[in-house]
């Protein structure tokens, strides 16, 4: 099957674009409108960009009223916002913030969740998220009708204790957290626990296997 994006409608290339860029890992963003309202809300279209400086990117589409998302809104008001990472025993909790609220409701208060205040941001993370980035934003891009790209820089990261394996290393148990990602189709998430382990090979070594003795 061949498809034309060009001749498809938004709908169609949001199916085929969400079945086939997959597992997504998921981004529960909390942020703050210009007005002091907290907004908490998951995205999907999300990852890491660069280590130096430390960049992420949040692709936020438009609102289904015709408006600029709740998130993306006080983002580019306040530049500031934090990601939060989904655990499994969270899920239900990151499912009820994606509902369609108005911008005056804090979904946070809604979905009962609790948080704590951010180090060097004035957003604060979900408390029981086993990691949260606290993110300034570098760089919005308008990539169509209220829809953005916002590419943001870490600026301090938490890890809950209990995942983190050694402290001078910074080794962290992963699979242990029991992240959430996205798939395809409405409503279906995935945990990653089917795990294939790869050496990236050198070209030293190659080299040197190749060459006789």
């Amino acid at each position: 099957m061949e498809l034309d994006f060009g001749a498809l409608a938004k709908a169609q290339r949001y199916k085929i674009l969400s079945s086939c860029v997959t597992p997504r890992p998921i981004a529960w963003v909390t942020s703050r409108s210009a007005d002091g309202i907290l907004n908490a809300a998951p995205y999907s279209f999300f990852n890491v960009l660069g280590d130096d400086p430390p960049i992420i990117v949040l692709g936020i589409l438009a609102h289904a009223q015709g408006r600029m998302k709740d998130s993306a809104a006080n983002i580019l008001a306040t530049r500031e916002f934090a990601v939060n990472l989904v655990s499994a025993d969270q899920a239900q909790a990151m499912n009820a913030t994606s509902i369609d609220a108005p911008p005056d409701v804090d979904e946070l208060a809604l979905a009962g969740l609790e948080t704590e205040p951010g180090v060097q941001v004035s957003v604060p993370r979900i408390r029981g998220a086993p990691a949260s980035l606290e993110c300034k934003l570098h760089q919005a891009i308008r990539t169509g009708a209220h829809q953005v790209a916002v590419i943001a820089e870490v600026v301090h990261a938490y890890v809950a204790d209990r995942f983190v394996q050694d402290r001078d290393k910074l080794y962290i148990d992963t699979p242990a957290m029991r992240l959430l990602g996205r798939v395809h189709g409405a409503g279906w998430y995935s945990l990653q626990t089917d795990l294939l382990h790869m050496l990236r090979p050198h070209w030293k070594d190659q080299q040197a296997a190749s060459t006789p003795d």
